[in-house]
């Protein structure tokens, strides 16, 4: 049996540390669709987290559980900040 590296609460403390930060998310549809949009997340609760897209037209899913992380079907990566010009 391979035993995972990861686990829920693992997950749930790393989302914890990113609340209210600029996210991208990527997640797989299945059948070989995926959706990409940017946003924050606005929401960690005990069995699921909130993202709020940028854009107001996403009719999208925008609530997920941590075991989507745990499998791989949603994927989240922090928007690093654009650096500022010191001139």
């Amino acid at each position: 049996m391979i035993k995972p590296k990861q686990n829920i609460a693992f997950i749930k403390q790393e989302i914890e540390k990113i609340y209210s930060r600029d996210v991208d998310v990527k997640v797989n549809l299945g059948r070989n669709k995926i959706a990409r949009y940017k946003g924050t997340l606005t929401g960690v609760y005990p069995s699921l987290f909130k993202i709020t897209p940028k854009d107001d037209n996403f009719l999208g899913k925008t609530t997920y559980a941590y075991a989507e992380i745990l499998c791989g079907n949603v994927k989240l990566k922090l928007t690093e900040p654009k650096p500022e010009n010191s001139n």
